[in-house]
This record gives C-alpha cells, sequence and structure tokens, in this order.
C-alpha cells in the first residue's frame, strides 16, 4: 500500500513548527534523513514526508523536549538503546514493569540479576498488554517465546506484535511494520501492536531513571 505524503509547507503550516526547528531536529537525528522525500512538482524540486510517521514524531517531540535534551530524545529515536541494561530490582523499584512479568519472565527463562534492553523490551510489552487485560497470562507466555526467538531477526527494523484469536485458540506472530495482514472472518483481531512504539516508551522510562 503506497504511503500518503505530506508536503514541507504544509507540514510547517499543519504543525506551526519553524522550518530552522524542523532542519535542526534533522541535524540532531530526531528525524530520519530518508523520511526528507524530493521529488519533481510543476514548481520545481520540493521536499515531502511520510505523512503518518512525520506527524506522529513531530507530536512525540513536542511532549517530550521539556522534558528531555534533543541528545537524550536523539538516543530514544534511534535503533540503539543508550543504557544497554540494567538491574532487576531497578525494573520494578522504577516501575517500570510489575512483579508479576517479571515472575513469568523468570519463570520461563530462568532468574538473572541484570536484563539486557531486548529482554527489557520483551517484559514491557508483555507487562503493558497484562495490565490494559488484553492479553491472558498464558498467552503472556506466547508472547515472550515468540519474541525471545523471532524479534532478533528483524534487526532493528520496526515490527508489530499481532495476537489473534480464533474459538477460543489465541495465535500470535510478529510482522513487519506496515504490512497488510488478512485473517479468516472468524479469526478476531485483538492486539497489532507496534513494537518501536513500545521501544521509545521503554527509552523514555530507561532514560528517567538515568536522570534519578
Amino acid at each position: 500500500m503506497e504511503q500518503e505524503l505530506i508536503s514541507k509547507k504544509e507540514l510547517l503550516e499543519l504543525t506551526g513548527i519553524s522550518y530552522g526547528q524542523l532542519y535542526r531536529w534533522k541535524r540532531k537525528n530526531l528525524i530520519p534523513e530518508e523520511w526528507f522525500i524530493r521529488k519533481s512538482t510543476f514548481t520545481g524540486q520540493e521536499t515531502f514526508f511520510p505523512k503518518d510517521k512525520i506527524l506522529a514524531r513531530l507530536d512525540k517531540i513536542k511532549d517530550m523536549k521539556d522534558d528531555l535534551s534533543l541528545d537524550e530524545l536523539a538516543d530514544v529515536f534511534s535503533p540503539n538503546p543508550a543504557v544497554t541494561s540494567l538491574p532487576k530490582q531497578e525494573l520494578m523499584q522504577r516501575n517500570i514493569v510489575s512483579q508479576m512479568s517479571l515472575d513469568l519472565f523468570v519463570k520461563q527463562y530462568g532468574d538473572r540479576d541484570v536484563f539486557g534492553f531486548d529482554q527489557m523490551l520483551y517484559v514491557y510489552i508483555l507487562d503493558r498488554l497484562l495490565q490494559t487485560g488484553e492479553m491472558s497470562l498464558d498467552e503472556g507466555k506466547m508472547l515472550l517465546q515468540v519474541m525471545t526467538a523471532h524479534y532478533p531477526s528483524f534487526a532493528g527494523k520496526p515490527c508489530d506484535v499481532v495476537l489473534l484469536r480464533k474459538m477460543g485458540i489465541s495465535t500470535l506472530m510478529l510482522l513487519q511494520s506496515g504490512t497488510d495482514a488478512y485473517f479468516d472472518s472468524a479469526s478476531k483481531l485483538v492486539v497489532r501492536l507496534n513494537v518501536a512504539n513500545s521501544q521509545e516508551e521503554l527509552k523514555v522510562k530507561v532514560s528517567e531513571w538515568g536522570n534519578v
């Protein structure tokens, strides 16, 4: 499916940001270079952006820029975490994840004093879906299995967690973000969660921990 584009002029008018802000955020790596798309128009060359992505990113920047420096924001949006591990006890003490979600992970993969960033991400997504009631404990175990086995194969590319239910049977999968997915009419789409969004949320929480 072809993505909808928005021109630079429309973007600046719609969001109220200045030309200088836009390109400063670009220089600080808050907006990816590949989102600046040069296209020929009847007036010459113009710059366009993937509309949904750029609007969501600018909303996040404006929401967080008063609490985090631009360098800290760059770490949030980078595919590589600035903090690669945290002690297990800090995950609970700073309310990053709950005891219940940590216990579920430990039961499946053994106890550890320190969690790497990917492991933190798996437990963070698990905790979010358990807290909202969208996922059962058994489905949570399935989530951890799928994330542990297959998330590394995306190698930083954006992906979505997809949970389906059909006649009481659950299916959980990872799909590349932006990919269209079609299911039979008897299957109910329960969750489609963008992992990159959860990664950014987790980085913000970890950054706040680092500033305490």
